[in-house]
């Protein structure tokens, strides 16, 4: 039997910068294999023939914001294993190197004279790579501050004893009066964000199997996350597992809490990740429509009109400056592919995946 894939990214091109949550997705489990090695080593490749070998046990998919193509790591919960991509920019922070983490260089398949003929290219190309990212950061920095302008038209609106009263409604909706004896595990996590392709989510492939959602619809500044904040906090209270999945564009703003344990979420189903329900569990939270001043829409037309312009322009700029980098990266990558041995990544792979079946035994 088939067991379930959940897809989403533990680290974000933000405009806050480079963000990364690995580490609250990997802290419990008891076995990590952490790969080294430069780009076109196959780490990505071994993660995904891992996921396909152990297809009947539930995987979770981490995907690369700076190419969704590409797998950061893949976690099998069920046999307390994860494989990850230990590789800048993920910083992994080990509990019990080799009791814990153990460290798989994959760079001891190079060829290094074939890459030191080469070392200054590659060191050329390297030195590209980075103000791409500089600059995309820079770009969504500015689009945040647009959004700022966004926001401020429709709390200037806001009825905020409203706010607060929906806020405690969805709270008992949610919750009522159960509470489990235990210490809520918290994940963080993007479920989707800018990427080289342009804004992306997992949302329908995380929500897949949840019986009950919730859609928050609203317009930027009506409340949407600081609700979900609140629910968070109630959530650990009551002892509930939350997975927290973060805003890829701002992260200090939370788009979904789901609650395992619950069977149910609650998201952010505003631009640029908008869903309409279409199953018997699924119902519409409205704050525009609730907290907000009737005809505020109507009213700042002109005025929402340009910044929203101006908002996605700015955006589309750091999006560009992903897509550079990445075209810069793959080159790089053709440089590493051309120097490695893949008859001995296949050795080292096999000798893991040997590995982690026989924890399937234990």
């Amino acid at each position: 039997m088939e067991g379930k894939s959940k897809h989403y990214f533990a680290c974000g091109n933000t405009a806050k910068g480079f963000v990364n949550y690995f580490q609250t997705n990997i802290e419990t489990l008891p076995k990590l294999f952490i790969l080294k090695g430069g780009p076109g080593t196959g780490k990505s490749t071994l993660m995904r023939k891992i996921g396909d070998l152990f297809s009947e046990y539930d995987r979770e998919y981490i995907h690369c914001s700076s190419d969704p193509d590409s797998l950061d790591g893949i976690i099998i919960r069920k046999l307390g294993i994860g494989v990850v991509d230990g590789t800048a920019p993920h910083v992994i922070e080990p509990k019990a190197p080799g009791a814990v983490e153990e460290y798989i260089n994959l760079g001891v398949a190079w060829d290094i004279p074939m890459l030191e003929e080469h070392a200054e290219e590659i060191k050329e190309i390297q030195s590209q790579i980075s103000p791409c990212y500089q600059n995309a950061y820079k770009k969504f920095g500015e689009a945040l501050k647009i959004h700022d302008e966004w926001e401020k038209v429709y709390i200037s609106q806001m009825d905020y004893e409203k706010a607060d009263e929906l806020a405690n409604q969805v709270i008992f909706m949610i919750f009522g009066s159960k509470s489990l004896e235990k210490k809520a595990q918290v994940y963080h996590r993007f479920f989707g964000g800018s990427t080289p392709l342009g804004p992306m989510d997992y949302v329908e492939n995380i929500t897949a199997d949840i019986s009950v959602r919730y859609f928050i619809k609203g317009r930027p500044g009506s409340g949407k996350s600081t609700m979900l904040k609140k629910i968070l906090a109630k959530a650990e209270n009551r002892g509930y597992d939350v997975e927290v999945y973060h805003c890829g564009f701002d992260p200090d703003s939370l788009d979904m809490i789901l609650l395992p344990e619950l069977d149910l979420c609650i998201f952010d189903s505003t631009a640029p990740h908008e869903y309409e329900p279409s199953r018997p569990g699924d119902s519409i939270i409205d704050m525009y429509a609730e907290i907000i001043t009737p005809g505020t829409d109507e009213a700042n037309r002109e005025i929402l009109s340009d910044i929203t312009k101006r908002y996605k322009e700015t955006n589309q700029e750091g999006i560009k400056e992903l897509k550079k980098a990445k075209e810069i990266h793959d080159r790089l990558e053709n440089y590493y592919i051309k120097a490695t041995n893949f008859d001995k990544i296949n050795e080292m792979s096999d000798e893991l995946i040997a590995k982690i079946k026989s924890r399937e035994e234990k």
